[in-house]
């Protein structure tokens, strides 16, 4: 596996951009090239990242990449906690794959969203109709088997509700798009989910929950509209950092004046202290992280989307591959 600097030196060479190295530190010095990572990342080894082009599922470490499905409906891979499986979206149903792309399996029946692996790798979460009618998260065996609620706990004792019709992929607009995207997050530690929704809606138009899985009691985290709330939004795809740390999303908001409003960007929360920051740049989504400093991002890049490698405390931005919905392959 090729360290973070070569990897960032293939990229820049395989999307056009010309690059020296001063002091250590890959720079652009090509008109409208991007910084790279930082000089002390270059002794970490660069994981497999997985990303969506064209409706099908690729995994890369550097200047080449596998295509792991065909025939396009593929979205949100998910890598599992030692790296062997991936968790995916088809036919708008839960299904997962090993590592290369082989042994795909369908977990479930019903409409299913945004997967995401417990740490001990046995279960997966998903969102998908709850028995209030709204969003609800569930949890199902990585090997298969009937689905159970976690959220809103409520429903934990109630029948499971009829399945939902599959729902054709979103259209419209970026925020079209993402607005109702039901993406979920299981933290590194097992004990929280972080989900779109939640209890929160009952007070706000729009909101982002962090669900504790042993008593089903939930906070939220971000909102927007309703209650004392005079903007308009949403905060949805959350994505842990791997030491629970930090907690990251990607949020829109449209507010009371023209200077409050806040195009597509991520924010960083912090869950210990309840104070967050904006990362990243303006129309940049779905966060992964790579380590604590740095992530892979979906970006707008030469006019569609890109993963683009971002470092996360100096603004350091390296295009890896056309593509979205990135996923970092746990190193072990």
């Amino acid at each position: 596996m090729k360290t973070i600097t070569a990897i960032l030196t293939a990229t820049s060479a395989a999307a056009g951009v010309m690059t020296g190295v001063v002091g250590g530190v890959v720079t652009g010095v090509a008109t409208g090239a991007l910084t790279a990572r930082p000089a002390s990342a270059q002794t970490s080894k660069m994981p497999d990242i997985a990303y969506v082009r064209s409706g099908d599922i690729y995994v890369s470490n550097g200047s080449a990449e596998k295509r792991l499905t065909a025939g396009g409906g593929h979205s949100r891979p998910r890598w599992s906690p030692d790296g062997r499986r991936i968790a995916y979206l088809s036919g708008a149903q839960l299904w997962t794959m090993n590592a290369d792309g082989s042994g795909p399996k369908r977990l479930t029946t019903r409409a299913a969203a945004g997967p995401s692996w417990s740490p001990d790798g046995k279960w997966i979460a998903f969102a998908s109709l709850s028995c209030s009618g709204g969003p609800g998260v569930y949890r199902i065996a990585a090997t298969g088997g009937t689905p159970a609620v976690l959220f809103p706990s409520e429903c934990r004792s109630e029948a499971l509700p009829p399945e939902p019709a599959a729902v054709a992929p979103r259209a419209g607009s970026l925020t079209d798009r993402l607005r109702a995207d039901d993406a979920v997050a299981w933290s590194p530690d097992g004990a929280k989910i972080a989900f779109r929704g939640g209890e929160c809606e009952s007070v706000y138009d729009a909101c982002l929950s962090i669900g504790t899985v042993a008593s089903g009691g939930e906070r939220a985290v971000a909102a927007y509209g309703g209650g004392s709330l005079e903007t308009q939004g949403f905060a949805v795809v959350p994505s842990w950092r791997t030491d629970g740390a930090r907690l990251a999303w990607t949020a829109y908001q449209v507010g009371e004046t023209t200077a409050d409003n806040q195009p597509v960007h991520l924010v960083e929360y912090n869950p210990a202290t309840g104070t967050q920051r904006t990362v990243g740049g303006t129309l940049d989504r779905e966060l992964a992280y790579l380590d604590t400093t740095h992530a892979a991002v979906t970006a707008q890049y030469r006019g569609g989307s890109w993963v683009m490698l971002v470092g996360l405390t100096d603004g350091a931005r390296q295009p890896f591959h056309q593509g979205s919905q990135p996923s970092v392959r746990p190193i072990r």
